[in-house]
């Protein structure tokens, strides 16, 4: 956090509504800090506990690094040495539950702020659509923006307190895998507007079923602020379904032509996607660095936010223009003999599976076409079900070969050979010998798609082809795209 917004620690515990344990209420810091290694001196020291760390652990010994402030849980003081932080002049603060109190600091930090939010949720698509988001409002605004795939309980809260002074809009990306989440991070950042992308069948294993998961998302409706607006996909009926459910404006985004904001005319090339930008009757042609038609409607979601912060189409095509994928998300890798490997390797989810493959099959050119599938996690009780109609999905689109690692690899198999892709042309087993059989089949000219669940580290499967086929011209960045499930 920028110095030019100090806290005290009075001002700390008044944010969390925690006891002060010891130390001057006046005792001024410059900002938070929750990782032991990397805490600057003048930061308060937020104690977390995970799942495998405990910041309480760490305390003296960040104590011992200068840092003078603490936020800590009440259960753990007995295990604390309360008595030397006194003697240092230190603060520090008791709260019930120190994670929930990071995320009250990061909302009295926003409410204290003259920025205001942008909130991203939905099942694909959160990390395009607030990168592309951004790069559109900080065509007029100085802007901040989630870092990574900071969209949870702890990320969103410091990507808040990062708010400057000079800030004036904040883009955020709000995840989810349970009820409630949405709903605590829309409280943490009080959005201006909220945007939901899609619905679909994510997380299951959280929400239990595609309609839990539409309650879920809709729960960022119930915290957009007085005088807001929601953007919603036109082209989702699940995410119009939640319309009557808020009482804010709305503004719609799609390729159906009820849409507010939608597109007409889209060339989709192997690197790059131009399409017309229609809003109020006017038109604006746009240009993405991308080859994913699916991105056509995350650069609608981000017009549409345009639209409602005033600002003009050819700054929303501007923005758009610059927008660049990050690593493993729909990058775009050209191989010697004109092979090209498709690395969708961050995550996934049935619904993005579907969008990749189709950017497989009708966007990387001519040549043969291969999947190599990891699972696909958090899907509950749906999971074979879901492999299995992968595999159905894979055979359907016209695939040549398939591959598929995993605890549900035979479901994929399964699904693809009930649909009728040859056996010869189904392969499961381990990802090194996934890699040594796609090493022996494959020939100049073919297109190759990664995809898999983050816990699936299928980027070690892009790394083994890539190294062995000697890459030759790895995409510049904006070669590529991202879609995006909670992380």
């Amino acid at each position: 956090m920028n110095a030019t917004h100090p806290w005290t620690a009075g001002q700390i515990a008044e944010a969390v509504r925690g006891r002060l344990c010891c130390g001057d209420p006046a005792l001024p810091f410059a900002g938070v800090a929750i990782d032991s290694r990397t805490v600057e001196p003048g930061r308060f020291f937020v104690a977390l506990v995970g799942e495998v760390h405990d910041g309480h652990r760490f305390v003296a010994e960040v104590a011992e690094k200068g840092i003078r402030g603490f936020v800590v849980s009440e259960d753990r003081l007995s295990d604390l040495p309360l008595s030397s932080l006194r003697e240092t002049g230190a603060a520090c603060v008791a709260v019930p539950n120190t994670t929930r109190a990071l995320g009250d600091l990061a909302a009295y930090h926003r409410g204290r702020s003259a920025a205001s939010v942008v909130a991203i949720t939905g099942s694909n698509g959160k990390t395009s659509t607030r990168r592309m988001t951004a790069a559109v409002v900080a065509t007029r605004f100085e802007t901040l923006s989630t870092r990574g795939n900071y969209n949870n309980e702890i990320g969103l809260p410091l990507t808040l307190l990062s708010l400057r002074p000079e800030h004036r809009w904040a883009v955020l990306e709000l995840g989810m895998n349970h009820f409630g989440e949405i709903r605590r991070l829309g409280t943490i950042c009080m959005p201006d507007v909220g945007v939901i992308t899609n619905i679909g069948p994510a997380h299951l294993e959280g929400v239990g079923s595609i309609e839990g998961v539409a309650e879920a998302k809709a729960e960022l409706l119930e915290t957009v602020r007085t005088g807001g607006t929601v953007v919603l996909n036109a082209d989702d009926s699940r995410v119009m379904a939640l319309a009557d459910r808020s009482d804010h404006a709305t503004l719609t985004f799609g390729l159906d032509e009820s849409a507010a904001v939608r597109a007409a005319e889209v060339d989709v090339l192997p690197a790059e996607i131009g399409f017309e930008l229609i809003i109020g009757g006017k038109r604006q042609r746009v240009r993405l660095r991308t080859g994913a038609p699916f991105m056509v409607s995350n650069a609608l979601a981000a017009a549409a936010v345009g639209r409602v912060l005033g600002i003009g189409l050819s700054d929303i095509a501007r923005g758009l223009s610059r927008y660049h994928a990050v690593d493993n998300r729909m990058r775009r890798l050209a191989l010697a003999g004109d092979i090209v490997v498709l690395d969708d390797t961050y995550n996934a989810n049935p619904a993005s599976m579907a969008a990749a493959v189709q950017t497989l099959v009708e966007a990387t050119g001519p040549g043969r076409k291969m999947a190599v599938f990891g699972d696909m996690l958090e899907l509950g009780d749906s999971a074979e079900r879901l492999h299995e109609e992968l595999g159905v999905l894979a055979a359907q689109s016209g695939l040549d070969r398939l591959y598929a690692t995993g605890d549900h690899a035979v479901a994929v198999a399964e699904g693809a050979a009930r649909a009728g892709l040859a056996a010869g042309s189904i392969h499961t087993g381990t990802k090194e010998e996934i890699v040594r059989d796609l090493l022996r089949q494959v020939r100049d000219g073919d297109r190759i798609l990664v995809k898999g669940s983050r816990g699936m580290k299928m980027e070690t499967v892009v790394a083994a082809v890539c190294d062995r086929l000697q890459e030759s011209n790895a995409s510049a960045p904006g070669n590529g795209d991202d879609m995006d499930t909670k992380r």
